[in-house]
């Protein structure tokens, strides 16, 4: 029940006699109530016995939200991610709790990495085929946290149709600004992009072109507040249920820069008024789930979604 070279931190019983009875913990010494819960959901998870999993995996939830000192080592340790996997693809009443939770999980480095093997990046996308809009915020919250760094994990979910989920998501609720924000800032961490949350990014739907196509546009200040990174989301439809997906990323600098520097502007203007693009497009992509380069340049992937 526990790794082989860590000491047992809990044991559990159930009485057989009442199965709905909440589950009792026998602490050992040393114990707490992270090792509790975790050694529950470990014997209780296979079973997806709800009533009795809850307390636990809000248990598990609040020491990973409060970042307490060891507890996302001690989540690898006790070896649950498949057993959350295994509830969020159940689709039973705990599917919430759970998705809220891997995506806490996925703040952490130390479990993201090992959210292939457990089962996880299959399981968020088996996810992404609901329509309940909470759950999904949650869900695709994690995807965008599990790439934010993870060249593995970004493949792993390209290659499993990541991109046409999440553009069809997208597309599917325009009304819906936390899940629309969600879905653009995974699809700018699955192209590699690594948009921190913490970025406090702006999305706002910009003016079509062209019919069929789908225009965001994201500002993130930066800290000097001269300058400014605008990430320009592009789908659109190139044929009967098939989209292409561009992300440029822009520098644009206010007119207080180019004061500061002689009014000396470059030849390339980001198309958005008051603003000069103080550097040039340095980031083209397109997603595919079809073919995916072995390439590592960010200006030469080159993919299409299928839809």
């Amino acid at each position: 029940m526990g790794h082989h070279n860590v000491p047992l931190m809990y044991t559990y019983a159930r009485s057989h006699r009442d199965k709905h009875r909440s589950g009792r913990l026998q602490p050992s010494t040393p114990n707490d109530n992270l090792n509790n819960a975790l050694g529950a959901i470990r014997v209780l998870g296979l079973e997806l016995i709800e009533d009795e999993l809850r307390p636990h995996l809000n248990t598990v939830l609040i020491n990973i939200k409060e970042r307490n000192k060891g507890a996302a080592e001690q989540v690898v340790i006790s070896g649950i991610l498949p057993v959350l996997a295994l509830s969020l693809r159940h689709r039973g009443p705990l599917t919430l709790l759970t998705a809220k939770l891997v995506a806490e999980l996925a703040k952490e480095s130390v479990v993201r990495k090992g959210f292939g093997d457990a089962g996880l990046v299959a399981a968020l996308l088996s996810v992404l085929t609901r329509t309940d809009q909470d759950l999904l915020i949650h869900a695709i919250r994690a995807i965008s946290r599990m790439s934010y760094d993870s060249s593995k994990l970004q493949e792993q979910l390209l290659r499993r149709g990541a991109v046409p989920r999440l553009i069809a998501i997208l597309l599917r609720f325009p009304d819906n600004g936390a899940l629309e924000e969600e879905c653009l800032r995974a699809l700018c961490n699955l192209s590699g992009m690594g948009v921190a949350e913490e970025a406090g990014m702006v999305w706002e739907r910009g003016a079509s072109v062209r019919p069929g196509e789908s225009v965001f546009h994201g500002v993130s200040p930066h800290s000097c507040g001269f300058a400014s990174s605008v990430t320009l989301v592009c789908v659109s439809q190139w044929a009967p249920g098939q989209y292409a997906v561009n992300i440029e990323v822009f520098q644009r600098c206010s007119s207080s820069f180019w004061t500061l520097h002689g009014n000396k502007r470059t030849a390339r203007w980001f198309p958005f008024s008051g603003f000069g693009s103080c550097s040039n497009l340095f980031r083209v992509i397109r997603f595919s789930t079809r073919n995916v380069p072995r390439t590592k340049s960010l200006k030469t992937r080159v993919f299409h979604t299928f839809l």
